[in-house]
Parts: C-alpha cells; sequence; structure tokens
C-alpha cells in the first residue's frame, strides 16, 4: 500500500492538482529542527511522524534533534538486563527502547537525524537499504567540507539484531561511517507496510569513554551540519526542501504516545 498525502479542499475536486500533489511528494522533505527533548520525547516523535507519514497524514520529513538529559535508546531486540549491568557513570543514564534494532546509543553530545518518508518516495529509490547509503554519504560529504575525511566502513561483522556489543558504536556494518577506525556515525531502520523510518546518530564529542566513538575536531554547529547534510540529499536526489513545524495533530499524537516510551512493558519488554 502507498501512502499519498491528504487532500487539501481545494485540491480534493481537482483530480489534476491531486496528481500534483502525490508526484510532489515523492520528491519533497520537509525539515524541522527540535531543541533537546528527553528520550520518551525524541521516540514518540519519530513513532508519530512514521504512523502519520503511512496514513498519508504528514509529508515525508527529515526531522534534526538532541538529546536532554543524555540518554541511552536500546535497540528494539536488546535485553533490559544488559543495561542494568552497565556500570556508572553510562549505567546511571535515562533509558529508552527504539523502534529500530542494532545496539544501544549513548545519546550526548551528538546530532540526531531521522528521515521518515512513505515508500514511493525518491529517497527509496533501489529499495530501503539505498537510504542508508544516501544518509550516509551526505553524513560523510558533510564532513569532508570541514575538513573532516570520514568513508564508509566497508565490512560488516556478525552482528545482529539481537546480538553483537552492547554499543552500538562498537559493531560494524559496511555502510557505517568511520572516521579512522572508530565510528563517527550509524543508522538503523523501521519499516511498515506503507513508510520507513531512519533514524542515526552523529558523533560531535564524547565524555563517557564506555561508548568507544570516532574523536573529531571541528567547530562546526549543529546547525551547519544539518545544513550540509540537506544540500547533499537535495543536489544528489533532485529532493526540494522546505523548512517546517510540527502541526497540532501531530504533537497531539505524540504527546500520547509519550507515556508509551516511558513505562515498563515497553522499556524492558516485560
Amino acid at each position: 500500500m502507498k501512502s499519498a498525502p491528504t487532500a487539501s479542499p481545494t485540491s480534493a475536486g481537482d483530480p489534476n492538482r491531486l496528481l500534483q500533489s502525490i508526484l510532489m511528494s515523492q520528491s519533497t522533505l520537509r525539515i524541522i529542527h527540535d531543541g533537546p527533548l528527553s528520550g520518551a520525547e525524541n521516540m514518540a516523535r519519530d513513532e508519530a511522524l512514521l504512523n502519520r507519514v503511512g496514513r498519508g497524514e504528514s509529508p515525508p520529513t527529515l526531522r534534526f534533534y538532541q538529546w536532554d538529559p543524555p540518554t541511552i535508546s536500546l535497540g528494539y531486540f536488546q535485553k533490559y538486563a544488559d543495561y542494568e549491568a552497565l556500570p556508572s557513570p553510562a549505567g546511571d543514564l535515562a533509558v529508552v527502547r527504539r523502534q529500530t534494532g542494532g545496539g544501544a546509543i549513548l545519546h550526548d553530545q551528538e546530532l540526531t537525524y531521522s528521515i521518515t518518508v512513505p515508500l514511493d518516495h525518491r529517497l527509496l529509490e533501489g529499495g530501503p537499504n539505498k537510504l542508508y547509503e544516501r544518509a550516509h554519504d551526505a553524513i560523510i560529504n558533510a564532513f569532508e567540507t570541514m575538513n573532516v575525511s570520514a568513508n564508509r566502513c566497508g565490512k560488516s561483522d556478525d552482528s545482529g539484531a539481537a546480538k553483537g556489543p552492547f554499543f552500538c558504536f562498537e559493531r560494524r556494518h559496511c555502510l557505517d561511517v568511520l572516521v579512522g577506525g572508530d565510528k563517527l556515525a550509524g543508522s538503523a531502520q523501521r519499516r511498515t507496510k506503507e513508510a520507513v523510518l531512519q533514524h542515526g546518530s552523529i558523533i560531535l564529542a564524547n565524555r563517557y569513554k564506555q561508548q568507544t566513538t570516532a574523536d573529531i575536531n571541528t567547530d562546526a554547529t549543529t546547525n551547519d551540519i544539518a545544513q550540509k547534510m540537506i544540500d547533499r540529499f537535495t543536489a544528489s536526489q533532485k529532493i526540494d526542501t522546505t523548512k517546517g513545524q510540527w502541526t497540532q495533530d501531530e504533537l497531539a499524537e505524540s504527546t500520547d504516545l509519550i507515556e508509551k516510551h516511558k513505562v515498563d512493558n515497553w522499556v524492558k519488554r516485560l
């Protein structure tokens, strides 16, 4: 099932305008910049976007955000007991569970992005795995302009959805972004029958050495990095971007989901 944007009152009775609206949605991205939010709020907003884009109620969206307080996000299949066994100081941080798989991420001094698009979007041409390549190439390009040499890993280890090192940044996938031998950025997806959510973490500095990451040296702001990623998407895939903001309906749906991301039967998967 392919998603299409909800018709506006002016386009509902005009097949040509409705078709134009659908075609535009396949090559556009709304850009949202959020301030730092709690882990539960961030995960609820990503889930609301996945639901609403899949239903055709929200446009394809590229969202940038950060975390406050520092939070560990568990991959969907990870055991909560592994987090409980984590020593201080990382083991004292707040914890949430992602909708996506992979290893845990300690979100602190970083920029997180999420891309939520319907299955017929241009960014998914060639299959959902192509979105990893396009996003990571955009990250590599962004850091090259800041004189930071980054590259794809090129080789995967044997980590799986439920196995591998606790922290994602100690796992290796062939498409991960590395600086030297250390990971700068990694991403994960959640796919439904209507849409794809991909989010990823871009490390800017590391105060918690229990999570091994790349150590970069740049004065670029998170807005600088975000804009360079946007520019790459625009150029490489001929995507039109528009600066947007949350609608009241989107915020209401995400608010309803916050409690889910706080309770034990989701976080601990009881």
